[in-house]
């Protein structure tokens, strides 16, 4: 039998006050969606997205699982009926997009919870430090007996500490049934989700709610609420990688995202972000103030403080970027040196290689990116600049001040200087101009 996840995706998020689909809304450098998708993937035999008209975006977020139109936004039950056709035969959850933080843990409890044979319907729901205005979970021995909305509650029921998060999970038999039985018949006229609570317990039978933590359950609908589950999932990020044999003197000043992958003996000072698609090897060393996206340090490597490297750069063992140097799609060999104050764009250096402080690879005409090779046990001195397409060979030597546009060869001293000329006195001469100019 298959069991099915159906995630509602097709709401606008105007809280957000955002043209990003609330979906789309990152966190840990993901968007929620794709949160909820890797999941759901651990547990679930098939995926499937609801989205609104108009969201190719969202649709393509979901690749490479199915993903169905609500032309016309009707309420939550409306958008999951627009998927029936795709229930399946065996367990069938209703999750929402904006609900991402869920653990494959819990959802395969709520599945197999269901599954169990004594409850038609299980529900998910968290005793939340602040129940505010959340729909409160009214049960009775266990047995979810209804949900009432905090506006239509009593005194007595907006104490109870139970709330709903929204998600259900039903045999899709029944699921499919109960979705086509609601109704409509409210002030907004449309279509609710929890109303499938009621029409399970009217066919005689059990709802049970499974209870998970209110960090996980936590609904996203405004940019505060972003920013909690951002610091939610940081938590969970940074306990995974002190668990993995992570060093981090401040953690709470290190910023991952969801894809972070280290090795062990990796150290890790304060203020250090690290944005989407980066591998950290054994035993490198990241210094405070750096900022890492799409690359790979390689083991031993020493980074910072207050170097960034950008997408598509690998800097190999034991190699050095210091401090204020950049690198973009670059590859910095093994042991090679990059200390202080240099950019590294679109390079191939080897190993073994010093960069002098000052030194640019001059890689963009205004058109077009071109590549600059450096090879193994080479020096650049301070203050060069090498205009792309260049070579330099190993072992090849370039003077400090240099500007190089032609190829070096293997153990050449490259010398790219204008020829210094000495004016006798004129500084002096120069500064008695200025001084009468300005008296």
């Amino acid at each position: 039998m298959t069991s099915t996840a159906i995630i509602l995706a097709a709401g606008l998020g105007t809280r957000m006050k955002s043209a990003l689909p609330k979906a789309l809304h990152p966190i840990a450098g993901r968007p929620m969606l794709r949160h909820l998708l890797a999941s759901c993937e651990a547990v679930f035999d098939r995926i499937v997205v609801v989205v609104g008209p108009d969201m190719q975006a969202v649709a393509a977020a979901a690749a490479p699982h199915e993903v169905v139109v609500q032309h016309d936004r009707l309420g939550t039950a409306h958008a999951a009926l627009q998927a029936a056709a795709l229930f399946g035969d065996g367990e069938v959850a209703v999750l929402y997009a904006d609900n991402p933080l869920i653990r494959p843990d819990t959802l395969r409890t709520l599945r197999d919870r269901r599954s169990a044979g004594d409850a038609g319907l299980a529900l998910l729901a968290m005793r939340p430090a602040d129940p505010a205005r959340y729909g409160r979970v009214v049960a009775r021995d266990g047995i979810v007996d209804r949900i009432v909305e905090w506006r239509d509650a009593s005194a007595a029921e907006r104490n109870i500490g139970l709330c709903n998060a929204g998600v259900l999970c039903a045999s899709a038999t029944d699921m499919r049934r109960w979705l086509m039985a609601v109704d409509n018949a409210n002030a907004n006229g449309e279509y609710y989700l929890t109303d499938l609570v009621a029409l399970a317990r009217a066919d005689g039978m059990n709802v049970v709610a499974v209870e998970a933590p209110e960090g996980e359950l936590r609904g996203i609908n405004s940019r505060a609420e972003l920013a909690q589950a951002e610091a939610t999932v940081q938590g969970w990020l940074r306990d995974s990688a002190l668990d993995a044999g992570v060093t981090m003197t401040a953690p709470e000043t290190v910023f991952l995202s969801a894809d972070t992958i280290f090795e062990p003996d990796v150290s890790i000072a304060p203020n250090v972000v690290f944005g989407p698609g980066v591998v950290v090897r054994s035993g490198a060393i990241i210094r405070s103030f750096c900022h890492l996206e799409a690359c790979e340090v390689g083991p031993g490597a020493i980074i910072g403080p207050f170097a960034r490297l950008r997408p598509g750069t690998q800097v190999g063992a034991d190699a050095h970027v210091g401090n204020f140097v950049e690198l973009k799609a670059t590859r910095l060999g093994a042991g090679a040196k990059a200390n202080h104050l240099a950019y590294l764009g679109d390079s191939d250096i080897g190993a073994g290689t010093n960069i002098g402080a000052g030194s640019i690879t001059c890689n963009y005409d205004g058109f077009d990116k071109y590549r600059t090779t450096i090879g193994a046990n080479a020096f650049i001195g301070s203050d060069s600049v090498l205009v792309a397409p260049v070579t330099i060979g190993d072992g090849a030597f370039v003077t400090a001040g240099s500007v190089i546009t032609r190829d070096v060869a293997a153990d050449a001293m490259a010398f790219g200087r204008a020829t210094q000329v000495d004016k006798p006195n004129r500084a002096a001469e120069f500064r008695a101009v200025k001084l009468k100019s300005k008296a």
